[in-house]
């Protein structure tokens, strides 16, 4: 079967938005209500993995709980700008039992194969471990994905533009497959208004959160496919500004004592 993301487009993409300078209001939000997360453990790590660091501060943040912090991210500029590897998560071999704690904030969401990766990760882990993070759900990007049924209709055809995300009843589960124990899974819904569907399209850019099916047209969307989007998405707001929601899943779980 054809993997469904293009993981050389992705870490492109990451790339990317490190060049144009990266939009992390909602990458932010979700790291800061991590780190609020760990700071309840009451515990002092001695080894860190932070998988996902658009932002370069972020280690010496996480250094604050953990006596060394490594860093993985799949983009390589991102990954360099922290002092850390390049990694792709669901083709990952880690050193077995290398840290007692691990925080994935934004990347799982656009794996080919999460199971592998959480096993991956499991496989990495001390014994009594933590293993939290967060990423983008089922319910993000309502009005996106309205907007560009709009496009396809306007063109009379359907490509694939949107993600498809794992469902937040789903991620306990499977964590609990590969042998993590007491997952805790809960969703943040962030609403954002937005005044034009080009902000929308703008911001993601900066995310690196743009099409990265393997799936997807080749080809740019005409023009008039994209008036259709702007116009559904302007459409569904207040006559000045649209609220887009994203939907970002946080879970905490810890590998077992033996």
């Amino acid at each position: 079967m054809a993997d469904l993301f293009d993981m050389e487009l992705r870490a492109l993409r990451r790339d990317r938005a490190a060049r144009m300078g990266p939009e992390l209001f909602l990458l932010q939000r979700a790291f800061e209500d991590c780190i609020d997360r760990i700071s309840l453990v009451q515990r002092r790590f001695r080894s860190a993995l932070l998988i996902g660091c658009p932002d370069p501060h972020w280690p010496r943040r996480l250094g604050a709980f953990a006596d060394q912090v490594a860093v993985r991210d799949p983009g390589r500029l991102w990954a360099q700008a922290a002092g850390g590897e390049q990694l792709m998560e669901d083709a990952w071999e880690p050193e077995p039992s290398a840290y007692d704690l691990v925080l994935s904030v934004g990347t799982l969401d656009t794996v080919n194969d999460l199971q592998r990766t959480v096993l991956a990760v499991r496989w990495s882990m001390q014994p009594e471990g933590v293993f939290l993070g967060a990423l983008s759900g089922g319910e993000t990007l309502p009005r996106l994905r309205s907007a560009m049924r709009a496009a396809d209709a306007a063109i009379g055809g359907a490509t694939p533009h949107v993600h498809p995300r794992i469902e937040a009843s789903a991620l306990a589960p499977l964590l609990a497959q590969v042998g993590f124990l007491d997952a805790v899974v809960d969703v943040d819904r962030a609403a954002v208004a937005y005044r034009s569907f080009a902000k929308l399209l703008a911001d993601l850019r900066r995310m690196a959160a743009t099409n990265i099916l393997s799936q997807r047209a080749r080809r740019a969307l005409p023009k008039r496919a994209l008036n259709a989007a702007a116009d559904n998405f302007m459409a569904a707001g207040d006559g000045g500004r649209t609220t887009e929601t994203f939907e970002i899943i946080h879970f905490a779980c810890w590998s077992p004592p033996d």
